[in-house]
């Protein structure tokens, strides 16, 4: 193992470390960290929850050396509030000393004034709010000599990428002082519009890609679901499962009545959603990690960031709209060396969408014995394959391929099995919210101009 001083990092950062019981760098800041003390622009690729965050931190904390007067001198921008909120919490226990603004929308903007005002060291936001703070005056960003774009791929998307690049403008004026700006780019997944943000922004930049020293123990499987029956059938699913679960649904709408559904049949069941107020979405968040609640049904706005320890199942009820997202969505369990397993349902009218995901890279999944998840909470795969042309779809009876897998329910413990649902052949099309909610698609206001995007869905 590699110790943080043996990378060059101050005998003060070094014990504050300790003192969070993190002593030994792991790869992706064995290679990042490095470099980013050199002062070099530097990119970085590595698997969620491979410690990302603490790669850049640490050279952030580094390089600023205490607090000062002059205005903020670090900027890490983000595409989510509740990234924002964490990368913040993390900074704030690497260096006490640092004085940090937290530019989110959803929040009132005095105590965000009040921050940029007492001579802040690092702003840490979205791109909406740190954007009207920047034009009413408050939030100056000309000093800034370390810059972070997280959650790059999306940063960069046609939804924050004018946002991102009037952002960029604002901390170029250092260089005119002869003080070069350093940029850090940081994603688990570097699509190819990525590149052209790169070679226009970043000097020379090193890239560091990261993969896992181990894989996950990450079991992920599809489950064949009509869409009547989706409730019942996820609600028996978290009884066998019996330990914290993040559902993930298309809409904000349908994310509020699936929790409110799970609600009624008896889960402990919260809602992480865009219309939610910040306030309420932290409290989801809170009581969700503090185990007051089992459940957490959002949109992708937990798909990216959010690290929780105890999820150890993912289902997505309603499928992504892109192989990114279902790569960040899947990357909610299975972290830092712990088991986890990830469900994904289709029914027939999924199909089509789900082949077209395979084209755009999604992986190739395996279908799930659902009698076996049902009645005793194993995770049995077929040999049969995923058959993506509609009307010839649903998984032969028989071929079981691999046994069980380590994920042992509840229920296979002695308790009773639920009662299944009926499962029809086709069900009827349900109505449906069509509006757009992938990447870059939210258009939420967020305390500035009218459309200005802060975050997903």
């Amino acid at each position: 193992m590699t110790t943080f001083a043996a990378l060059g990092v101050r005998s003060r950062t070094v014990e504050t470390l300790r003192r969070s019981s993190i002593e030994d760098a792991l790869p992706v800041q064995r290679e990042a960290i490095p470099p980013l003390l050199q002062r070099r622009d530097v990119v970085i690729q590595s698997p969620t929850g491979s410690g990302k965050t603490l790669a850049y931190l640490v050279p952030l904390v580094e390089r600023l050396a205490g607090h000062r007067t002059a205005g903020p001198r670090a900027l890490v921008v983000t595409p989510t509030r509740e990234l924002a909120s964490q990368i913040a919490g993390v900074l704030r226990t690497v260096d006490p000393g640092l004085r940090v603004a937290l530019l989110i929308g959803g929040v009132g903007y005095g105590p965000q004034t009040s921050a940029l005002r007492n001579a802040t060291d690092v702003v840490i936001g979205c791109p909406g709010r740190i954007l009207d703070l920047a034009e009413r005056g408050v939030a100056r960003l000309a000093a800034i000599e370390f810059l972070v774009l997280d959650e790059a791929d999306e940063m960069l998307d046609q939804g924050f990428a004018r946002d991102v690049e009037r952002i960029i403008a604002l901390t170029q004026q250092n260089s005119e002082q002869g003080i070069a700006r350093q940029t850090v780019l940081a994603s688990a997944t570097m699509p190819e519009w990525v590149q052209t943000m790169v070679a226009r922004h970043l000097v020379d930049p090193v890239r560091v890609a990261v993969a896992r020293e181990q894989e996950p123990v990450l079991q992920h499987g599809l489950v064949r679901v009509g869409r009547d029956e989706r409730v019942a059938m996820l609600s028996t699913l978290l009884r066998r499962h019996g330990e914290s679960a993040i559902v993930f649904h298309r809409t904000k709408h349908g994310a509020a009545k699936l929790a409110r559904d799970l609600g009624r049949l008896g889960h402990r069941a919260l809602a992480l959603q865009g219309n939610l107020s910040q306030n309420a979405r932290a409290r989801a968040i809170a009581d969700f990690r503090n185990r007051r609640a089992d459940v957490l049904v959002a949109t992708n706005v937990a798909a990216r960031g959010l690290d929780v320890a105890h999820v150890s199942l993912v289902v997505n009820v309603e499928l992504p709209e892109t192989p990114e997202w279902l790569t960040h969505r899947i990357g909610r369990t299975a972290r830092n060396g712990a088991p986890g397993t990830a469900l994904t349902f289709l029914g027939d009218d999924d199909m089509e969408k789900w082949g077209r995901l395979q084209r755009l890279g999604a992986p190739a999944l395996r279908w799930v014995d659902r009698d076996a998840l049902v009645g005793s909470g194993e995770m049995v795969f077929l040999d049969t394959p995923v058959v993506t042309r509609p009307g010839n779809t649903r998984p032969a009876s028989g071929g079981r391929g691999t046994g069980p897998s380590r994920w042992r329910s509840p229920a296979s413990r002695g308790q009773r099995p639920m009662p299944r649902g009926p499962r029809p052949g086709r069900p009827a099309p349900q109505a449906r919210d069509t509006r757009p909610t992938g990447p870059g698609m939210a258009a939420r206001r967020t305390g500035g101009r009218p459309g200005r995007v802060d975050r997903p869905a």
